[in-house]
Parts: C-alpha cells; sequence; structure tokens
C-alpha cells in the first residue's frame, strides 16, 4: 500500500496535476483503503494551517513585492558596482553580490534571475562578456535566494519539520555567501582568463552615493535578523514590520508606486499565499500518513543497509535530493520530502536546522537544472538563446554549486554558529 501510494504521488506529479490535489488524492486513498475516518482529514487540513508561523509567508511575499515595486533593482546593482565593481570580471562579480542583496528582498531564485537578468544580462553583453556566461552566472548566482532570508522556503521547511523558523533564517545566512563566494572565486579566474573587463575603484564619493541611493533598499533583511536575534520580536512579526517598512520607502522614500498599484500587489500575494496554504493544508495530512505509516523508519532501514557511514549517508541523500530536483519544482518537493527525510537526518545525526539548509540549497539548484528548470527559461529568453546551448555554459557553474553544497553540508557549523551563538 505504501509503495502504491509513493508511487501514484509521483505519477500525478509529472502528469502535472497541481501538488495540494495529487497530496489530497493519495491522503484519501490511504485513509480509505485502512478504514480511517475521514473526519481525520478535515482534522488535520484545518490544523495543517491554524498557526500563528504560516502568517510569515504572505508577509514576506508582500514585503518583497513592496521593494520589487519600489525600483531597488537599479540601486542594489548600482551599489554592488561600487563595493565589487573593481574585482577582475566587475560586471559578472556584480552580478552575483547584487543576487545576494536582492535575496534579502524577495527570497526567491525566480524573481532574481527575472530582475536582475533584465538588466545585467543585455549590459554583460554589450561590455564584452560572452553571452553564454552572461546568462550562466545570472542562473547560478539567483541560487542564494531561496537561503538568505527571509527565505519562504526556509519557512515551509520549518513548518513541515517543526522546527523554529527564526533559527532556520538565521542559519541559511552564512551558507549564502559561501555560495556567492565560491561563484565569486570561479568568475574571477574565469574573467582573467578571457580577459573580461572591470571598473576603476569607486571614488570616495561614488561610494558615497550609491550608498545613499542603495543602503535603504538593503536594509530590510537587516532588519528582519536583526529584530529575531535581538528578540524585539518573533519571525511572522518580523515578517510584519519588514512589509510596513517597505510601504514607507516606497511610498515616500523612492515614490514609485501609489495606493492603487499596492492593492493590486496586495491582491497578487493574497492568491499566491491561498496557493501556498492549500499545498501546507494537505502536506500536513500527508506527513501524519508519512509517520503513520512507519516511512522515515523504512528510509533509514534502506540507507543502513547501503552503508553505516553518516557522512556517506548524508553524500547518498544529497545525491537524491540532486535528482529529485530534475523533475520537481523545489516547493512540492520540499513538501513532499521533508516528512520522510528530516527524521531520517536525525537519526543519522544532523542537526534539523543545518539538514534543512542543505535540503533547501540542493532542491534550488534544481531551479536551475533541465528539465523543469525554471531560471533556466528565464534566463534563455532574456538572453534570447536556446535552453541546450545555456545548459551546457551552465556545466562548469554545476560543479561550483555542487561544491557549495558538499561544503555546507561537512561543515556543519556554517549553518549552525549564527543560530547557536546568537539566538
Amino acid at each position: 500500500m505504501i509503495v502504491l501510494m509513493l508511487f501514484a504521488l509521483i505519477l500525478l506529479i509529472v502528469l502535472g496535476m497541481p501538488i495540494a490535489y495529487a497530496l489530497g488524492m493519495v491522503s484519501f486513498l490511504y485513509l480509505s483503503t485502512k478504514g480511517i475516518a475521514l473526519s481525520m482529514m478535515a482534522q488535520s487540513l484545518v490544523r495543517g494551517i491554524n498557526s500563528f508561523t504560516i502568517l510569515a509567508i504572505p508577509f514576506f511575499f508582500l514585503a518583497g513585492e513592496l521593494m520589487n515595486a519600489s525600483g531597488v533593482t537599479e540601486r542594489i546593482i548600482k551599489l554592488a558596482q561600487a563595493l565589487v565593481g573593481h574585482i577582475t570580471g566587475g560586471l559578472a562579480q556584480v552580478n552575483i553580490l547584487a543576487s545576494v542583496m536582492f535575496a534579502g528582498l524577495s527570497g526567491s531564485a525566480t524573481a532574481d534571475t527575472a530582475a536582475l537578468g533584465s538588466i545585467l544580462i543585455p549590459s554583460m553583453v554589450k561590455e564584452g562578456y560572452d553571452k553564454d556566461f552572461s546568462a550562466a552566472i545570472t542562473v547560478a548566482s539567483s541560487m542564494v535566494g531561496p537561503i538568505i532570508p527571509p527565505s519562504i522556503t526556509l519557512v515551509l521547511y520549518g513548518i513541515m519539520a517543526q522546527q523554529p523558523i527564526g533559527q532556520l533564517l538565521i542559519a541559511g545566512i552564512l551558507p549564502g555567501f559561501i555560495v556567492a563566494g565560491t561563484q565569486m572565486v570561479y568568475t574571477y579566474f574565469y574573467s582573467k582568463k578571457m580577459e573580461y573587463p572591470r571598473y576603476p575603484r569607486a571614488s570616495l564619493r561614488e561610494f558615497g552615493g550609491a550608498m545613499r541611493e542603495g543602503v535603504p533598499a538593503v536594509i530590510m533583511p537587516l532588519i528582519i535578523v536583526g529584530g529575531i536575534l535581538s528578540g524585539v520580536f518573533t519571525p511572522t512579526e518580523a515578517a510584519a514590520v519588514a512589509v510596513l517598512y517597505g510601504f514607507i520607502v516606497g511610498l515616500f522614500f523612492f515614490k514609485q508606486f501609489n495606493l492603487h498599484g499596492m492593492w493590486q500587489m496586495i491582491k497578487g500575494v493574497g492568491l499566491r499565499s491561498i496557493r501556498v496554504l492549500i499545498v501546507l493544508a494537505y502536506a500536513t495530512l500527508f506527513g501524519w500518513i508519512v509517520t503513520r505509516a512507519r516511512i522515515p523508519e523504512m528510509v533509514v532501514d534502506f540507507l543502513f543497509s547501503l552503508s553505516s557511514n553518516p557522512s556517506v549517508l548524508l553524500f547518498l541523500i544529497i545525491m537524491f535530493l540532486l535528482v529529485v530536483g530534475l523533475f520537481m519544482l523545489p516547493s512540492p518537493a520540499l513538501v513532499v520530502l521533508t516528512p520522510i527525510l528530516a527524521p531520517v537526518a536525525s537519526k543519522i545525526g544532523i542537526s534539523p536546522i543545518h539538514f534543512g539548509v542543505i535540503m533547501v540549497l540542493t532542491l534550488t539548484v534544481g531551479s536551475a537544472t533541465p528539465p523543469v528548470g525554471v531560471c533556466l527559461y528565464i534566463a534563455s529568453d532574456i538572453a534570447e538563446m536556446p535552453v541546450q546551448r545555456l545548459i551546457k555554459a551552465m556545466i562548469p557553474l554545476y560543479i561550483v554549486l555542487f561544491a557549495a553544497i558538499l561544503i555546507i553540508a561537512y561543515v556543519p557549523a556554517l549553518s549552525m554558529y549564527l543560530p547557536t551563538t546568537l539566538l
């Protein structure tokens, strides 16, 4: 029955059924065949979204939309240029650092690729960068989006794994810089080989101007992190404060949108949030079934039949997540696999907080891999080049991303230092 249930779930998702409906149908099949009262289904659905923590999701969505609509992209690029534009491969380095800054606003790899790529890919090509490399580095750098706070996917993992959201958000900071740092090192040597240009070092006046324009755009993640670390507010309250800050900055400082525009944003965020909440409701039911059916214990027994070495088992889990990422988008994969793999990670001695960062980052790489890599299609459309050509250009960066995943996975202090020290 368990094998049939999992096979049916995978089949329905591959056929294109929305993840919430697929989870609901499979859960209904299990409850019906086991003779469990269907009232259990209704109770689990309500329990899945009856949580104060979940309010952080629509708030983070709205905060990101407010800042994006405020015209912060150009300001972030200008600030990044003042900071790293003088390094070899100047505009490519700007691309990477801008992704880190933008991640603190959107928490989304796809939003990062679309917003920054539409400006930076044409600019890089114009300055003499190869189009293939320009599009590839844009896709690769956007992978930091979902692990630097505010991160919707880390919030999802925290809800599914019943882990503290504040610790998860803080845990993603250093790994995010590791991902960006490995790409900057690769870009430095590649740009030196290709003789790509760099900008003159920004003067004190230019740096000051970039800071004045750009700092208001990057203060929001500092508010979130600082508020959580200081204990002034919870992650959900931090998200609400971020919305207030985004509204004030966009309306009174940048003056890029009006109240009518904000109403349109609120409606859009409402629809996105409803889709997430429906998935969470059914995911809670699925998680209860997974626990009742002892699937995590089965997975543990299977893995220990392959090896008893925790390092080897962690590597096997990472490879499994990379394969899953080829066929599933990060959020659906996270919803399906967290109830199964989070208990497994605990059994082999991996902190649930550390594992959450590993899981989110590894599945996010799926956004940059075929056949469902959304970021690939966005960047290829902006660069006006075939996806196959972009995939070929991504191969060296896939290696860099994989190296970053291994560093983060096998050096737990990168994820755990800030949460254990500051919280």
